[in-house]
């Protein structure tokens, strides 16, 4: 499994339309465990971009900070789960405390 994390500055950014890049941890499935992790500056802000641009770097799944329904809807359309309200941390932060079942998720940060 390959988990995209929008960031800023080492850590989530809180609304992934303006990170300034993804940072891709790649994830064993029956370890449980994140065997790497790369970082990718975001392409231009563009809408409707970044879904297809996430796909092509093979992610099943985005975890971020917040995210409209309409990025979320071309998101799953593009075969990719998506949890928002996600906490600024790491992205190993974020991706181990999923694997352990220990991320909490708040409020979605965006509203279009």
């Amino acid at each position: 499994m390959k988990i995209a994390i929008p960031c800023v500055e080492d850590t989530l950014s809180l609304h992934f339309g303006h990170c300034a890049y993804f940072s891709f941890v790649t994830v064993d499935d029956a370890t449980k465990k994140i065997t790497d992790e790369k970082r990718e500056d975001a392409p231009p802000h563009e809408p409707g971009l970044l879904p297809k641009w996430v796909k092509d770097r093979e992610a099943d799944m985005v975890i971020c900070g917040g995210m409209g329904q309409r990025a979320q809807q071309l998101f799953i359309s593009q075969g990719i789960k998506v949890m928002v309200g996600a906490p600024s941390e790491t992205p190993k932060q974020i991706v181990q405390s999923y694997l352990d079942g220990t991320l909490v998720t708040g409020v979605n940060g965006c509203d279009h």
